[in-house]
């Protein structure tokens, strides 16, 4: 794929990501699974900022996976915490 549209791709996922949060943000949307929810997007959105805009996509997999592992634990505690607020 073109790096241009690749990019042009990404940048729409993204913001279609941010549109999903902010509706479910602003409807008044509750609970566990709404939750569940936005961390996943956040999830999504956070993997392909690292691959696609801090140029990590051709790098060995050892930093790829150092960078979403740190990624995924941010979330993880995020998650416990707002288990451990119920």
């Amino acid at each position: 794929m073109n790096t241009n549209l690749r990019t042009d791709a990404v940048w729409l996922v993204l913001l279609l990501g941010t549109a999903a949060t902010w509706w479910l943000g602003e409807n008044g949307q509750t609970g566990t699974s709404t939750v569940q929810a936005i961390l996943a997007i956040a999830g999504v959105k956070g993997v392909l900022v690292i691959r696609e805009f801090m140029a990590l996509r051709g790098v060995r997999p050892a930093w790829q996976g150092a960078v979403i592992g740190w990624l995924l634990l941010v979330l993880l505690v995020n998650m416990a915490v707002y288990w451990k607020g119920i």
